[in-house]
């Protein structure tokens, strides 16, 4: 047993052979939301000073950028062998910061390259991990899975860590323009660890790479296209679609709230940005304590089921606490908590469900679920919550009717969880 085993596994069920590729994957997921957390508080502040009428046009601004960037990604995965189209990817988004940071720094109108900025942000966050996870679910089997993933995932939570860290304390002093140009540079970390996991790959057993790593190596072909007929054609795959709706839909309802109660508070745009770098960074020191002590033997001993209902019931049980005290520290409450046990437990037990899908699907139609889906129903429940409120709905009107969501989707967990199961058990056969 090497020094590196014998030490992940004070913390976490490792195997032998698997301790390398797991630092990577821990490294890999720290560069990519250290480099997102930087910006997202800019991004809240942006969103709120523009005025809550605006964010039903933003957000279907950003459904439209994912409409544009998911046929191109697809045209990537099929042209390109997966040791090529990962890296493309965070280059590209590494160049546009690039691009930000001059347009900032030659004095271009702030308020029009912060609706451009916003809308880029939500399309990165989407794109970038879901191609992060995409990878993972094709590194690790199901097994796997199961035992290490809260564990990769507790690295995204160190970045997140660090990122609202730097961001919380000094924003001030480094500027925005320089924040810009650490999260490229970051970017560019997380290509080095893709790089490294490649090579590392054929030593991962019988998952869906093969011993010499060749999976790094060929095209996965087909359409550009072909995620959404993949999606369509799957009750799965379709089932884990109307998951992410159900957390998208009671996602929006949230932002909006936490956006119209912060928004009637008396404060200038830098204790607002400062704020939300202080909520992220409690939720994140949160979630990494569990990520890395809880997650794994929880999904192991208690299972996939009871994993992925966890947030549907605090969703529940927090928007009935919301009807009944709409308060700046009931959402902030709220929304920690969930936040803290979607990234902890329901984001790692989520990526299970992809590895028992072939090789096209974890890409073409994760990246088409992940991205236009979720978006989309991002853009739907904004201009419905817009509609309803324009008809008189109450706050607390709107809280209770995330209620039966929240019941359907306990429901649809479980169903999830047996096909996974069954999935997983013809896989192993």
């Amino acid at each position: 047993m090497s020094p590196a085993t014998a030490l992940l596994r004070r913390i976490c069920e490792v195997k032998d052979g698997e301790a390398a590729a797991l630092l990577w994957s821990f490294a890999y997921f720290f560069c990519l939301l250290f480099s997102y957390y930087v910006m997202r508080p800019v991004r809240e502040e942006m969103g709120i000073s523009g005025g809550m009428d605006r964010l039903p046009w933003l957000f279907t601004a950003v459904f439209a950028a994912m409409l544009a960037a998911v046929p191109a990604f697809s045209a990537l995965v099929v042209r390109l062998p997966r040791r090529r189209f990962i890296p493309i990817v965070y280059h590209f988004f590494a160049s546009n910061l690039l691009v930000f940071f001059g347009l900032l720094s030659l004095g271009a109108p702030r308020a029009e390259v912060g609706k451009v900025f916003y809308v880029w942000l939500s399309v990165f966050n989407l794109f970038a991990v879901s191609v992060f996870w995409g990878f993972m679910a094709d590194l690790w089997r199901s097994e796997q899975g199961k035992r290490l993933f809260g564990f990769i995932a507790a690295g995204g939570s160190a970045g997140a860590l660090a990122g609202s860290f730097i961001t919380a304390a000094q924003a001030r002093q480094i500027g925005t323009a320089n924040l810009l140009l650490l999260s490229a540079a970051l970017l560019e970390l997380a290509v080095l660890c893709v790089g490294r996991l490649n090579r590392l790959a054929g030593q991962l057993g019988d998952g869906a790479t093969g011993p010499d790593g060749s999976a790094a190596e060929e095209r996965i072909g087909g359409g550009a296209l072909r995620g959404v007929t993949l999606v369509l054609r799957s009750p799965y795959l379709l089932g884990i679609c109307a998951q992410t709706l159900f957390l998208s839909v009671t996602a929006t309802v949230l932002y909006f709230e936490q956006a119209r109660i912060v928004s009637a508070q008396s404060m200038d745009p830098a204790r607002r940005t400062a704020m939300f770098a202080s909520i992220d960074l409690t939720v994140n020191v949160i979630t990494i304590l569990v990520q890395v002590l809880v997650t794994g033997r929880l999904m192991t001993r208690v299972g996939l089921g009871v994993a992925l209902a966890v947030v549907p019931v605090v969703t529940g049980v927090g928007f009935a606490a919301l009807a009944a005290q709409p308060t700046i520290w009931m959402i902030a409450a709220f929304q920690g908590l969930r936040r803290a046990i979607h990234y902890a437990v329901d984001r790692p037990a989520r990526e299970i469900l992809f590895t028992v899908v072939a090789r096209e699907e974890k890409y073409k139609a994760k990246s088409f679920i992940d991205t236009v889906a979720f978006r989309g129903g991002d853009a739907a429940s904004a201009w419905a919550l817009s509609g309803l409120s324009a008809l008189g709905v109450k706050a607390a009107g709107l809280s209770l009717m995330m209620l039966p969501v929240a019941g359907g989707w306990v429901l649809l967990s479980h169903y999830l969880a047996r096909r996974q199961a069954e999935r997983a058990r013809r896989e192993a056969g």
